[in-house]
């Protein structure tokens, strides 16, 4: 995989002052934390560089094989997204609650009566509405994410662009929604699903 000029130069960076942190890698290019996000994701998936909690990164020197790069990160969201499922926006939490367990899933998308996506409900959601109401015949549209507040992600965006995208947001899915629209939903991506295409695709190679 060839990097970029500037993920060339935080490596140069962390290799002069590892343990450094990300603050301390942007203070050094002139540049914000947010603007590096990206390289530093990117380099520490690669096994570049390694991010460790409350001390920053260090230069690993690990790289991962330009054919096993491409399988890994550069597939489409298409060819691994599965199926999500939906709920009604006047579904009780009760059966919401029903539904998130019977089909094991952190998420339920919440769709109108043309089937446009309007919410999502998590685990999170469900158990915050639980723990501060009595009762259960509460409609999930009281309780959801709203749109525009939902992040989604379009199917010929790369693995890569997605597991980037959950880590930035700290969320678990991402509705995968048809190009030029924002609602029109066609599956999801998880962070489950992420890693078991990581862990197949490695018994794949370690089998040849």
């Amino acid at each position: 995989m060839e990097f970029s000029d500037r993920q060339k130069l935080i490596i140069e960076i962390v290799k002069a002052h590892e343990p450094i942190t990300g603050d301390n890698i942007a203070a050094k290019l002139n540049l914000t934390k947010p603007t590096l996000r990206n390289d530093l994701s990117l380099l520490t998936m690669t096994g570049v560089l390694d991010a460790r909690p409350k001390v920053g990164y260090i230069y690993s020197g690990q790289t991962i094989e330009p054919l096993l790069f491409e399988k890994l990160y550069t597939k489409k969201v298409d060819d691994i997204m599965i199926p999500a499922v939906f709920i009604k926006q006047d579904t009780s939490l009760k059966n919401a609650i029903t539904d998130l367990f019977m089909y094991d899933v952190g998420s339920l998308y919440v769709v109108n009566k043309d089937k446009k996506l309007v919410g999502i409900l998590s685990r999170k959601d469900l158990l915050r509405s639980v723990l501060a109401n009595n009762e259960d015949d509460i409609p999930v549209a009281v309780v959801m994410s709203r749109m525009p507040n939902v992040i989604t992600i379009t199917p010929e965006e790369t693995i890569l662009t997605a597991g980037n995208t959950l880590m930035q947001h700290q969320v678990d899915s991402l509705p995968v929604v048809e190009k030029g629209t924002n609602d029109k939903i066609i599956g999801k991506i998880t962070k489950t699903r992420i890693m078991n295409h990581f862990i197949e695709e490695g018994i794949k190679v370690k089998a040849q």
